[in-house]
């Protein structure tokens, strides 16, 4: 009300001036060209010009209604055609959100068709016609998104990747990615598909093969390189004694060549030590596992390592019983490798020693393994109710991770 009000005061002021410029001087204004002549006061001169400029503006105003009413009106229009785009897009990658696959191909088909820049409703068609199980038609959405944009060659091969990996396509997954590898060497994504392909086909060689890459191009962070590269390591030694059993004569030779093949730091990574281990005492080769145990534990001491020590059997279970309880004296309380020292005293025939140490682990950790030795030794010793109470407490200990399902009752002796 205060701006309207003061509106108002100035409308009325310049009205008052300007009649007081008029009845003070009417003005004088006069046009001659050539055999044309106007003459007319100031003011007249002043109010034709307003009228002509009102009488354009109206003209123009008229003409712009009368377009922007026939765009609404008519439905070829670009004002609709580029709404009908827009509207499709829209609910084209809702339906694409919410797994409605043969509705989110429909309208991105007409959405990309409509678009100057229509990857990504291409890249989501695509996989909407994957999911419907139309291969053909899905590769030829992303041949026509690469027609519309070759510049986006890398993310359309990408795309095209993960699809091919859905469909069980693993080798025409690795060929597109390879391509990509080839063009663009040192891409992270690049590099992280081939990664995970690798890993999901199990090809822990070629992964290997891959991981320096990984590492100079920053592809992963250091710690999940770490990891991956103790995971690729560990499954190739266990491929490598797998080999290794259907060989023969030469049964070591797959898993030392592997064990080779390891960085020196890597050599003394504690879970590829017990993984090379287990391997060689699968292979029989109980006394190159003791050694590289014995070797590891005196190096650095892995608790791990110290309970994979009591299963293996050394040239001289004397002297390997002797190693095992030098560690115990500064790791008393460690139960697996008190569970190692009960173990290795039964291989010296140390019955009572051995009873000692399976009771001492038990104290620090309610162990199955421990609870199974233990229960064996008794029940060679005629501690039959015992040795029964120790097996039912370690297949309890066994079945925690069992559903709760109803047993029958116990039968009546």
């Amino acid at each position: 009300m205060k701006r309207l009000l003061l509106i108002l005061l100035v409308l009325i002021a310049a009205a008052a001036l300007l009649g007081l410029a008029i009845a003070e001087h009417a003005g004088y204004v006069l046009i001659a060209y050539k055999g044309f002549r106007y003459e007319s006061s100031l003011w007249a001169a002043v109010a034709v010009v307003a009228l002509l400029w009102l009488l354009v503006y109206g003209v123009r105003w008229l003409f712009s209604l009368v377009f922007v009413s026939g765009g609404v009106v008519n439905p070829w229009s670009r004002r609709n055609r580029n709404r009908r785009v827009q509207l499709a897009a829209e609910q084209g990658l809702l339906d694409l959100a919410e797994g409605r696959w043969a509705r989110a191909l429909r309208h991105l088909q007409r959405a990309a068709e409509g678009e100057r820049q229509p990857l990504t409703y291409y890249l989501g068609a695509a996989r909407a016609a994957n999911e419907l199980g139309q291969h053909e038609e899905s590769d030829s959405l992303l041949e026509r998104a690469l027609e519309r944009q070759p510049q986006a060659e890398l993310a359309i091969a990408l795309a095209h990747a993960e699809l091919q990996l859905a469909r069980g396509q693993a080798d025409a997954a690795l060929e597109t990615l390879q391509v990509m590898r080839e063009r663009h060497p040192h891409h992270r994504q690049v590099l992280r598909q081939l990664q995970q392909l690798h890993q999901q086909r199990g090809d822990w060689s070629a992964l290997i093969a891959l991981l320096p890459e990984l590492r100079k191009d920053k592809a992963l962070a250091e710690s999940e390189l770490v990891a991956l590269e103790q995971q690729a390591w560990s499954a190739r030694l266990a491929t490598a004694g797998q080999d290794g059993l259907n060989s023969g004569e030469t049964a070591l030779q797959p898993l030392t060549q592997a064990w080779q093949q390891l960085s020196k730091a890597q050599r003394g990574e504690p879970q590829l030590i017990a993984v090379y281990a287990e391997q060689l005492r699968a292979l029989g080769a109980q006394e190159e596992a003791e050694e590289v145990l014995r070797t590891a534990l005196q190096r650095n001491y892995d608790s791990h390592l110290a309970s994979l020590y009591g299963l293996v059997r050394g040239r001289d279970p004397a002297r390997q019983l002797q190693a095992a309880e030098s560690w115990l004296k500064q790791q008393p309380t460690d139960a697996g490798l008190l569970l190692s020292l009960g173990r290795l005293c039964l291989q010296n025939h140390l019955w009572g020693k051995a009873r000692e140490y399976f009771e001492s682990s038990l104290s620090f950790a309610r162990n199955p393994q421990a609870c199974a030795e233990l229960a064996r030794l008794l029940a060679q010793q005629g501690e039959v109710e015992r040795s029964n109470q120790l097996f039912q407490e370690g297949l309890g200990l066994l079945d925690q991770r069992l559903p709760l399902l109803p047993l029958p009752k116990p039968a009546r002796v």
